[in-house]
């Protein structure tokens, strides 16, 4: 049984409205995208039990150095208060491959996540996620069948031996494995414009996926190409919905995939937050659609939204499109400057939101009741040809 937190009706300083998928947005129903879409078994503590934190408090204590928890930066604050390390997914996962000595590495993220943080960490550590309903949509947008016959669809146009493929860290092991064996390497969105650079060395073209927005703004903002340059692969047409013409003419082949989130924010909304609040600074991440980047002020990862604002001057004024959690997070961080939402209605990562108290609660008990729950194990052979591209982004110049 799953059990979330009910949103409470205390004014958002934010200002932030609800719609009529605030539950699941929320965390509270089912993602039918979501990468493994299942209940936790066992009980779960209820989320009205005033004894929660204490009792995460006790069963994180019992464990000792023997347990680590990663909390991505999307995560509710009442998970993130029980994290050893905050950051983004791939910070994360490096965090937990530099601590051999920890049994359980219990990762506070997605699927894909905790998946990275198994590749990276040694075969006598365990990586925990608290709900194996936490995936994540962008993700699921490329499965290891749809890219194979994407591969096939560019061998058939003949520019298969000229493409290299560049996947994003938002992608599952069976995709970073793919771009292992096809010689490509994993990117962030921090890292991303190198990664493309060393990818153009290889070959002529690039396979980017799973999320075509980082893949077009990074070529066309910060490589100088063209949107002519890109075309869309759409895994769910035939031949992805282009001509071998219209494949050999490409330098950029963008999967249709894109993050729920982020995807979301509208020319719109930039439009409308400068006409509410002159002056203000829109800062949004590089997974937010072309028009959306182009109008910002300025484009950067997580970890870059952060330090801007840590950086930015007093009584400043500042509008992020990014997740909401951090926004709030921020805002909160920081009272000496105006922060909002880009957006005016609810936009968590529905199925980060799944890990909530009670799950962390009933994790961490179990663990310390010497009865794993939830592991996350990525098979040998997958795990080899993932870590080779990873490693590979490792390597870039």
């Amino acid at each position: 049984m799953t059990t979330t937190q009910t949103p409470t009706d205390r004014t958002d300083p934010l200002d932030v409205r609800p719609t009529p998928l605030a539950l699941l947005l929320l965390g509270r129903e089912s993602d039918p995208r979501s990468e493994r879409g299942v209940d936790c078994p066992g009980d779960l503590p209820a989320p009205s039990d005033p004894d929660l934190v204490a009792r995460a408090r006790a069963a994180k204590a019992r464990l000792g150095e023997r347990v680590f928890v990663l909390g991505h930066h999307y995560q509710r604050d009442e998970v993130i208060e029980f994290a050893d390390v905050t950051g983004d997914s791939f910070k994360l996962a490096r965090d937990a491959a530099a601590r051999p000595d920890a049994e359980y590495i219990v990762f506070c993220g997605v699927h894909f996540m905790a998946e990275s943080a198994d590749i990276l960490t040694s075969d006598r550590q365990q990586v925990i996620l608290p709900d194996l309903a936490a995936g994540c949509s962008m993700a699921d947008m490329a499965t290891a069948e749809q890219v194979a016959e994407c591969w096939d669809v560019l061998a058939d146009a003949g520019v298969a031996g000229t493409t290299v493929p560049v996947a994003y860290m938002n992608s599952s092991a069976d995709i970073k494995a793919f771009t292992g064996r096809h010689g490509g390497t994993i990117c962030t969105s921090s890292n991303a414009r190198r990664a493309l650079e060393w990818a153009f060395e290889q070959g002529e073209k690039v396979l980017f996926l799973p999320d075509q927005h980082l893949g077009r703004n990074t070529a066309v903002r910060d490589m100088g190409l063209s949107l002519d340059d890109c075309v869309v692969y759409n895994p769910h047409k035939p031949g992805g919905g282009l001509t071998a013409e219209q494949l050999r003419a490409a330098k950029m082949i963008l999967w249709r995939g894109h993050c729920s989130v982020h995807g979301r924010f509208s020319l719109e909304s930039v439009e409308d937050v400068r006409a509410r609040i002159p002056g203000v600074n829109v800062l949004v991440h590089p997974e937010c659609k072309h028009e959306v980047v182009t109008a910002a002020d300025h484009v950067g990862s997580t970890e870059h939204i952060i330090k801007m604002l840590d950086e930015a001057p007093a009584g400043s004024a500042w509008a992020l499109g990014t997740e909401l959690n951090l926004v709030r997070r921020l805002a909160a961080a920081h009272p000496d400057k105006q922060i909002v939402f880009l957006d005016k209605t609810v936009c968590f990562c529905s199925t980060m939101n799944r890990i909530d108290l009670p799950h962390l609660v009933w994790t961490l008990e179990s663990l310390a009741d010497g009865k794993p729950v939830n592991r996350i194990q990525v098979d040998p052979e997958t795990e080899h040809f993932a870590k080779a591209a990873l490693e590979q982004m490792l390597a870039l110049p």
